[in-house]
């Protein structure tokens, strides 16, 4: 059974990408997932400073990535790009974290615009190694598709159980990859 881990970059109350991002847990754990989420907006996580090790609770939440065979990353989309809190949690990671790593991607905008967004996350994942599968889910207009709680677009909601059911068939393929590199380090 593969791992799948959810990583949150919003702090917002009420936030779509955490919704969106559940839904996408919610397939993959229907795909034969085990899965967690991580909220960045619920943990200790101090701006990444360079030279001290360990901070807050990035040592946790860096072996939760590591340990994880597939993650999907979700961000709102601030002007133009992916939130500082995503970034600020990204910097801790390497690709010690991130090699031979499943990846989706999610982006969700107030507005219609999450192309670079997704951009940006996909060439900072690919620059610590993470295999970012080709699928990826925009969200626009994410006031519109949600009513409360609830997903009304259908056509939205296909789209994250696509992304899911992508990301556990990459964490599955890459499994063995995983196992014999880390028997390697042994």
């Amino acid at each position: 059974m593969v791992r799948i881990v959810a990583v949150c970059g919003s702090r917002r109350e009420g936030s779509h990408t955490l919704k969106s991002l559940g839904i996408v847990l919610d397939a993959a754990a229907e795909a034969g997932a085990e899965t967690e989420m991580l909220d960045l907006g619920d943990v200790d996580l101090p701006l990444y400073h360079p030279d001290e090790d360990e901070q807050g609770d990035s040592e946790r939440l860096t072996r939760l990535v590591r340990e994880a065979d597939g993650l999907v990353i979700g961000s709102p989309v601030y002007h133009g790009s992916y939130s500082s809190t995503w970034r600020n949690f990204h910097d801790y990671c390497s690709k010690d974290e991130f090699e031979n790593t499943a990846v989706g991607l999610l982006a969700t905008a107030g507005g219609g615009s999450y192309g670079a967004t997704l951009e940006h996350m996909r060439s900072t994942v690919r620059g610590v190694h993470g295999r970012v599968v080709p699928e990826q889910v925009g969200v626009r207009g994410a006031y519109n598709v949600y009513d409360g709680e609830e997903l009304t677009d259908e056509d939205v909601r296909r789209r994250l159980v696509s992304l899911a059911e992508s990301v556990v068939e990459e964490a599955e393929r890459l499994q063995g990859k995983r196992k014999r590199a880390a028997s390697a380090g042994d």
